[in-house]
């Protein structure tokens, strides 16, 4: 069986584009926290004994972190998903990013409870790129 590329696949395209795009932006976050609570590379996270920022510092870090080891997954199921639903994927690539922007903001508060108040959109949209992908898949195998 062949697979064909719908042309609105290109929508999954850019949403994945721009997903780096927003990687590159919580990275410059990072780098300006550095700078302005004073921990140097490569240390990853500063300790709390040593800067009085530490925690803060540490939210900005921890956030961002924690997008790069989901971001494979993420990546993955959009790509996958996205050829056999490349709407469902855009929109779900969306609110993904959507979901990781408030993730990122609200531990960038310093108070890490706050990444799940609006964060936790990113969760779902995992879920909803996870059916988009078993649908992909399910379909091969039935030829």
């Amino acid at each position: 069986m062949a697979v064909e590329i719908p042309k609105e696949y290109g929508f999954v395209v850019i949403v994945f584009v721009f997903y780096t795009f927003f990687n590159f932006w919580m990275a410059f976050q990072v780098g300006k926290a550095r700078k302005r609570y004073k921990v140097p590379y490569p240390t990853l996270y500063a300790l709390e004994s040593e800067n009085k920022d530490a925690k803060l510092f540490n939210c900005i870090q921890r956030g961002h972190q924690n997008s790069l080891e989901v971001m494979p997954i993420f990546f993955a199921l959009l790509l996958l998903g996205g050829v056999r639903h490349p709407v469902a994927a855009t929109a779900l690539g969306i609110l993904y990013t959507l979901g990781r922007y408030f993730y990122f903001s609200g531990y960038s508060t310093g108070v890490p409870a706050n990444r799940v108040t609006l964060g936790r959109l990113n969760f779902y949209a995992l879920l909803g790129l996870m059916v988009c992908t078993v649908s992909f898949g399910v379909n091969l195998l039935r030829g």
